[in-house]
């Protein structure tokens, strides 16, 4: 298995010559390739990088740093030679190109049979649908017409309009890109002009939105996180808390089980995050239904860095090297993840003063990015017994580094 020492195994009680700690090739330099690349220091595991430039988030602090185009095989091929494993920062690698990985006999976790399922929203509907996970009414649309004709169906069913819907290219979107919600057929050419197919989906009436995250190693160990509430603005995550408050037990149970259900059925190895909708039935009761999937670390479990006895990324490099896995349990009660997003306040660091002194506790996570308006640059982690304390702590923090409040 990945992860082993390599060279024969010491007797008993003796020490080994030497030991030779295994090589992550991490594809992506993003900011989740930075945060796992720093839960694997402490482990003494090695990273490799496959990043687009030398500035990216992780290649600035990464010590094997490939700059390279993950789409082109041979790159991806002579990255993956003499590394233990591969893994990503992003879902983007053709899934060809990791079948052929694999082919030359290199692990790559999650595997492209699992990771489909985050690429393709498609792919990933239509396996949900066939094991029973609870999903928005959906289907594949051709044209505006076929979109008119789903959203007669829906008003078939339920007696209203149909519309408004939510259009989604299959590939590629993330952070509100590539969704559209549109209110009539005429609305709907946009989606179709990028020339790849498109999901319609029911705009689905929610209370709020949740995540569960929950990590799998290939041997089939899984640990689950509490279920957070997900806060977003514009479509971009903005507040994150953990647990959700005022969740009914039995329901955040049935989402943690779902989740660990969803990461088996798939055969995913590394965390999963399976992003949800909570719902009520006509009678009142709560439910959910599955949004989006990601196979990688992801925004909702950033509180875990702070917040948890064993962060995501910790585990994910875990799962991936076939490692125990460690604790998922919170360290307190609470504990908030505020995004830092750029505005019109480039200089961050000098804010570090005034927020490092407000609030001794409070865990500042920048991720070397130029600041743009929208970017998520960093994040900050709160936490403790008291909720309203706990949430204004983040948001102050979060506000005062992008330069939206000032005191």
């Amino acid at each position: 298995m990945a992860g082993t020492v390599r060279g024969r195994a010491p007797a008993r009680g003796r020490y080994p010559g030497f030991v030779t700690f295994p090589v992550i090739g991490m594809v992506g330099g993003g900011q989740l390739a930075r945060m796992t690349h720093e839960a694997g220091i402490p482990l003494g595991i090695r990273f490799r990088l496959l990043s687009d430039t030398p500035q990216d988030s992780a290649a600035q602090v990464a010590g094997d740093v490939v700059v390279g185009d993950y789409r082109d095989l041979e790159t991806l091929r002579a990255f993956a030679h003499g590394c233990d494993v591969i893994t990503f920062d992003h879902e983007h690698v053709p899934t060809e190109h990791l079948r052929a990985l694999e082919a030359d006999g290199i692990p790559v976790r999650p595997g492209p049979e699992a990771l489909v399922h985050a690429q393709d929203k498609g792919v990933m509907r239509a396996r949900l649908t066939e094991i029973g996970a609870p999903c928005p009414r959906h289907r594949i649309v051709a044209d505006p017409a076929d979109v008119a004709a789903f959203a007669a169906e829906l008003a078939a069913e339920d007696g209203g309009e149909g519309f408004p819907l939510v259009l989604k290219t299959v590939r590629g979107g993330y952070d509100g890109k590539g969704v559209w919600i549109v209110r009539s057929a005429e609305e709907a050419a946009e989606p179709f002009r990028a020339g790849v197919p498109v999901l319609a989906e029911e705009k689905v009436d929610f209370v709020r939105e949740l995540a569960a995250n929950v990590v799998r190693s290939p041997h089939g160990q899984a640990v689950a996180y509490p279920v957070v509430e997900s806060q977003q603005v514009d479509g971009v995550c903005d507040t994150v808390i953990a647990p959700a408050p005022g969740l009914d037990e039995e329901l955040a149970l049935g989402a943690s089980e779902l989740a660990l259900r969803i990461a088996a059925e798939l055969g995913v190895v590394g965390h999963l995050a399976v992003e949800l909708f909570e719902v009520r039935a006509a009678d009142g009761t709560p439910r959910v239904l599955v949004n989006e999937l990601a196979m990688r670390p992801h925004n909702s479990g950033h509180w875990t860095q702070d917040g948890a006895v064993t962060s995501q990324f910790a585990n994910h490099v875990r799962a991936v090297l076939d490692l125990p896995l460690g604790d998922p349990r919170p360290r307190a009660r609470w504990t908030v993840m505020g995004n830092v997003l750029g505005g019109d306040y480039p200089d961050m660091y000098t804010a570090y003063l005034h927020c490092m002194a407000r609030d001794p506790q409070l865990k500042i996570h920048m991720y070397g990015k130029d600041v743009k308006p929208g970017r998520k640059v960093g994040h900050v982690n709160t936490y403790g017994d008291d909720l309203d304390d706990v949430l204004a702590r983040a948001r102050h923090a979060a506000g005062y580094l992008r330069g939206t409040i000032q005191e």
